[in-house]
């Protein structure tokens, strides 16, 4: 506010200023009527002349047909005599002396006028720097020891990564210790993981532990519109890290000026590619950056240019995954330390039910918990809160204000119930934690599982499963109403893409066998080939739109066969959904309980009941 308003002064003052000379050294107008000398004449021997008033060559009179006028007069020494026989009353002034200030200033104005507006708008453009024409300037945020309390510590969910960094910090503590033994320690480490999982931070619990100033600045800061700029930051940037040295250079998103130099759509960009130069040699050439360490941040190690990561430069690479399930309540625990938590609240099963939350998430996750028990006047933030906040999260905040028609209802409530049978009845799909109709972001409805473990990999059963479990929408749909709502365009989109990847990429088509048929050639505007090179014939893509199209058919025959099974235990649900707005899983499975089948055993949901606790 204060930087709006001293600009707002400053275009003030200017504009002042700019008023006051115009005023001053600008045209002036007259009423006067100008005249040729001869004409002059002719009015005063006609005697209509009444008085002028000379001043060097110029007249300025009065006459009694036209008024006041003025007139330039040369050499006429015969004038004077003329007035006089004429009784004209004449009335010499001083010639005005030349003003050399506002002579030199009224020719030099507007160039002292576009010269003052350009530097300050440059100043504007460079941050308001105190140097107008320091382009070539880096605009890093150094932080000193004594202003980073970031500790390894306050990094919890990522032990491996941080312990891999470990070495970094007993270099720059002592480095003798691996100088004695010729060894030398990364010039780079590049920290590559999705968004909030924590590199900033472990970058900052690095210059921490090591007790060393710490630099940070952005990939986009280096390129600027002029030509040279970014090289000259790089420049600027290692050598504030000399004088700084020991220290931590941490260039957050690398992949603004780091990506693949080349082709790509509109070919490469001048100076972006300067920049990376620049970076390129500064990290390894012939200067030795002594006690420089950079690290960089990235979550596109794809598009990075190959010069960037190797050996030499970024040699260390450390992946900074998404916290397990020991790692999340480590997380919770950190940011629930100023919480007033209830004594029946576990981390645990808060962390069992966040699988795949980043450490941002969970933080978040957090926050959002005790802003809801702080809204419903609470003194401690509850399990209840906790679950109120992980379902806005996950699936967005309720909008009860919208109006949904009754027949909407209805449809929604049979859509979701479909999608719970059938993920009750296949042992492969994870639990079921609740069903709701509320509305939550774009959807009117939704059904919410719960794993009981964190998975890496799954077999074929499982996805599987999975596609049924997100046909039974579509499939109790067409049993019920026997037609089809644009609710399942979700579900439909989920389902072909998981099926294209199990014939695709994971090989789990009999028919085409164990290959890959993925067409990976990058984003064109990455640096990648425009061009993209088939590795399979038209036959072959046919065969796999043939073999998507069989798991998605087989998938909802499955799935529509179970609600045919559960056809009493899908009217129940729904109504009681349509009555409730929620229902959980014990609910889903104790109806399903009641309406098995009398040909059937009870073991399979009685399983599944016990699995989901």
């Amino acid at each position: 506010m204060n930087t709006f308003l001293r600009n707002i002064g400053i275009w003030l003052v200017i504009g002042l200023v700019m008023l006051m000379l115009f005023n001053l050294v600008g045209p002036r107008e007259s009423d006067e009527r100008k005249i040729t000398f001869s004409e002059f004449i002719s009015q005063i021997e006609s005697g209509s002349v009444l008085e002028v008033s000379i001043r060097g060559s110029e007249v300025h009179g009065v006459s009694n047909t036209n008024g006041s006028f003025q007139t330039n007069v040369p050499n006429y020494p015969a004038l004077f005599e003329i007035l006089d026989r004429h009784q004209v009353r004449v009335r010499v002034e001083p010639t005005d002396q030349t003003n050399l200030f506002l002579a030199i200033l009224n020719s030099w104005l507007p160039m002292i006028l576009i010269i003052g507006i350009w530097l300050f708008f440059m100043r504007q453009v460079q941050g308001g720097g105190s140097r107008a024409m320091g382009f070539g300037k880096i605009r890093s945020r150094i932080t000193n020891t004594e202003d980073n309390p970031i500790k390894f510590g306050d990094v919890q969910g990522i032990d491996e990564s941080r312990e891999e960094l470990e070495e970094i910090v007993d270099f720059l503590k002592d480095p003798g210790k691996f100088e004695r033994l010729g060894g030398e320690i990364p010039r780079g480490v590049l920290l590559m993981g999705e968004p909030g999982t924590g590199k900033t931070l472990l970058a900052k619990a690095i210059a921490g532990e090591a007790a060393v100033p710490f630099f940070s600045i952005s990939g986009s800061d280096f390129v600027e519109m002029f030509v040279g700029v970014g090289a000259s930051r790089v420049r600027d940037m290692f050598l504030q890290g000399k004088k700084h040295a020991p220290c931590i250079i941490f260039i957050d998103e690398i992949d603004a000026v780091g990506r693949s130099r080349g082709a790509g759509l509109g070919g490469g960009n001048d100076e972006r590619e300067q920049t990376l130069n620049q970076l390129l040699v500064e990290m390894d050439g012939f200067e030795i950056n002594e006690g420089i360490i950079v690290i960089a941040a990235t979550n596109r190690p794809d598009v990075l240019d190959p010069a960037l990561l190797r050996p030499g430069r970024f040699d260390r690479h450390v992946v900074v995954p998404a916290p397990d399930i020991k790692g999340r309540e480590n997380i919770l625990k950190t940011h629930s330390k100023n919480i007033e938590l209830d004594k029946e609240v576990s981390l645990n099963t808060v962390a069992r039910g966040t699988p795949g939350f980043t450490g941002a998430d969970l933080a978040n996750l957090v926050n959002e918990a005790a802003l809801w028990a702080a809204r419903q006047d609470k003194e401690t933030v509850g399990s209840e809160d906790f679950e109120h906040a992980r379902d806005k999260v996950m699936m967005g905040a309720e909008r009860r204000s919208l109006l949904i028609s009754d027949e909407e209802k209805e449809t929604t409530a049979y859509h979701e119930v479909g999608h719970a049978l059938v993920a009750a009845s296949i042992e492969e799909v994870d639990p079921i934690h609740k069903v709701s109709i509320i509305p939550r972001g774009r959807a009117l409805g939704v059904t919410m599982l719960l794993p009981e473990e964190d998975r890496h990999s799954h077999n074929k059963r499982a996805l599987l499963g999975q596609i049924a479990m997100t046909m039974g929408g579509r499939a109790a749909e067409q049993l019920v109403f026997d037609r089809y709502t644009t609710g399942a365009s979700d579900d439909l989109k989920r389902a072909t893409e998981l099926a294209r990847k199990m014939v695709c990429q994971w090989g789990m088509s009999e028919k085409l066998g164990p290959l890959t048929y993925v067409e990976d050639a990058g984003h064109v505007f990455l640096g990648r080939d425009l061009q993209q090179h088939k590795e399979f014939s038209n036959e072959s893509m046919r065969m796999i739109d043939e073999e998507v199209l069989k798991i998605l058919s087989s998938s909802y025959e499955r799935a529509k066969k179970i609600l045919i099974k559960y056809r009493e235990a899908l009217e129940s649900l729904a109504k009681t959904l349509i009555e409730q707005e929620t229902i959980d899983g014990d609910c889903v499975h104790q109806v399903m309980q009641e309406y098995e089948p009398k040909t059937k055993k009870k073991t399979t949901v009685k399983t599944r009941k016990q699995k989901s606790k």
